[in-house]
């Protein structure tokens, strides 16, 4: 429980944070979108810090006999894979935030949800019960209504069809999102070693370093590194502000990223959507409050299904949870009786 409310920080940290920082570079003048999308896991070395800790621990306890890495074969080979995917998965949402306010962008990633709990059903079997149903339908029927009405918070001086590239481009990178998630926890399941939290935070070392270095070649074909100091003289706040932006959004996007994989760990890919997709409201109000952006009635009803989906979610959860107790401790106090009942015969 410790574990999963660290990685619920984290997840906080980024998962609003994030959005915010990223907006603030497009606000004031940021154009490079393949630079936003490797600053979403360039962060990677900071990684190394927990890690490093994690095994002067060992090294106290166990001496020289401790493992430097756990790391295998498969779960290395699955982590490349899962780290190019997320690298195309931050340059979609990268171009979508790029186009949306954070208010639109963050209720449109909502029905990442839908998806997570769609992959994961499929992928690692995780049951549907008529409380997931119910909230996969509200978040679609959510996301659809924004598809349909949003386009009066279409951004000055941007075209409609730059503005709804934009946004069908972050329902791509919420399908996306929401295959990694199951696959990340399927990776789990189908790894013939124990699932430490040490070898967690390897995967996620190996994961971003694939995806930065995915984008580092988007960037260097799109020639983004020679741009970047003639970008920062420009740039709206100011040169030195500018490289402040770059690195707080290495940093608080690694953490989103950090918290994602920890809480997949401690409790499920659907459990580690779900939490992402409660930290809506909170990036609602901080996108209205900090960048002024509109808050319109089609927003409101987006919200309130978003809500209302993820308090049914949690009601089904926590009902699931407490029939699973009573059936577990049911046989326990059966057997005492059925003892007897030999017993006596």
């Amino acid at each position: 429980m410790v574990l999963l409310l660290l990685n619920v920080l984290f997840l906080a940290i980024g998962g609003c944070g994030g959005p915010m920082v990223m907006r603030l570079y497009f606000i004031h003048g940021g154009k490079r979108v393949w630079l936003s999308s490797w600053l979403e896991t360039a962060g990677w070395p900071v990684i190394f810090i927990p890690l490093l800790i994690t095994y002067l621990q060992r090294r106290r306890k166990e001496g020289s006999t401790a493992k430097l890495v756990f790391m295998r074969g498969p779960v290395f080979v699955a982590s490349i894979v899962i780290g190019v995917l997320t690298g195309l998965d931050d340059y979609l949402y990268a171009y979508g935030c790029a186009r949306l306010p954070v208010s639109t962008s963050a209720l449109v990633i909502a029905s990442q949800l839908a998806f997570t709990a769609l992959f994961a059903y499929i992928l690692v079997k995780q049951k549907f019960t008529p409380y997931s149903i119910n909230a996969v339908a509200l978040l679609t029927v959510g996301a659809g209504i924004l598809a349909l009405h949003s386009s009066s918070d279409r951004p000055n001086g941007e075209s409609s069809r730059v503005y709804y590239l934009g946004f069908f481009m972050t329902v791509a990178a919420a399908v996306l999102y929401g295959f990694v998630l199951p696959l990340v926890e399927l990776t789990y399941k189908k790894a013939r070693q124990a699932i430490t939290y040490t070898l967690v935070l390897e995967m996620q070392l190996v994961i971003c370093f694939f995806a930065t270095v995915f984008c580092t070649l988007a960037m260097i074909i799109n020639k983004d590194f020679q741009a970047i100091p003639k970008e920062a003289r420009e740039f709206g706040l100011g040169e030195t502000k500018y490289y402040v932006v770059l690195v707080c959004s290495g940093i608080v996007w690694q953490g989103f990223f950090l918290g994602a994989i920890g809480a997949i760990f401690a409790g499920s890919s659907l459990l580690s959507g779900i939490i992402i997709a409660v930290l809506l409201p909170m990036t609602e109000i901080l996108a209205v409050v900090c960048y002024k952006e509109k808050f319109t009635s089609d927003k409101g009803v987006c919200l309130v299904l978003s809500l209302w989906g993820f308090a049914s979610y949690f009601y089904g959860e926590l009902k699931h949870s407490k029939e699973e107790k009573i059936e577990t401790q049911t046989p326990e106090t059966e057997m005492p009786q059925a003892i007897s009942v030999v017993t006596s015969s």
